[in-house]
């Protein structure tokens, strides 16, 4: 399955037991059919998502802010560059949200068909990121202003959901 592929090639978690004083976070499959324009199926797509909404401020979190550019912005961003003749990049971050590293503890559950025979009472920790944590978001963009952030360029990036652009 390309998103259990994803998430392992990306060293996302590691099987641990659970330290005494934490919980494990449900994980959850989110289905979704791609139709082409006709409306004929091309793809079905599963995304494994946390259970965010069990996270508890200042106990599983601490920051959930990440910048997004309204479309607006986006606009602006590629005048200016068509004006001054600039170049411009797009670029589509394929599972964007499994890159961001997490500076918190948290723990999983086993997904629900994946589980680990002869572990069954073990859980993930997670050492980055998956969708549906309340820090999510963060962790991403942390990850992204690191990559992006280079000594003496400029760059102008405007990130709307998860497409960016870039101008340099």
């Amino acid at each position: 399955m390309e998103e259990m592929d994803s998430i392992e090639s990306n060293q996302t978690w590691r099987l641990v037991p659970l330290p005494p004083g934490h919980r494990p976070i449900g994980l959850k499959w989110v289905y979704k059919v791609k139709k082409n324009a006709a409306g004929e199926v091309i793809k079905h797509k599963a995304r494994l998502v946390a259970k965010g909404y069990v996270q508890q401020p200042g106990v599983d979190f601490d920051e959930v802010f990440a910048p997004v550019a309204r479309i607006e912005s986006v606009r602006l961003l590629l005048a200016l560059a068509a004006q001054e003749g600039w170049p411009v990049h797009h670029m589509d971050v394929k599972s964007a949200f499994l890159n961001g590293e997490l500076i918190e503890e948290v723990y999983v559950r086993q997904p629900p068909g994946f589980t680990v025979a002869g572990h069954e009472d073990k859980v993930l920790r997670l050492d980055k990121a998956l969708y549906g944590l309340r820090q999510a978001p963060r962790a991403w963009n942390a990850k992204l202003d690191e990559t992006l952030i280079w000594p003496q360029n400029f760059i102008l990036v405007g990130l709307f959901a998860f497409d960016l652009v870039c101008v340099r």
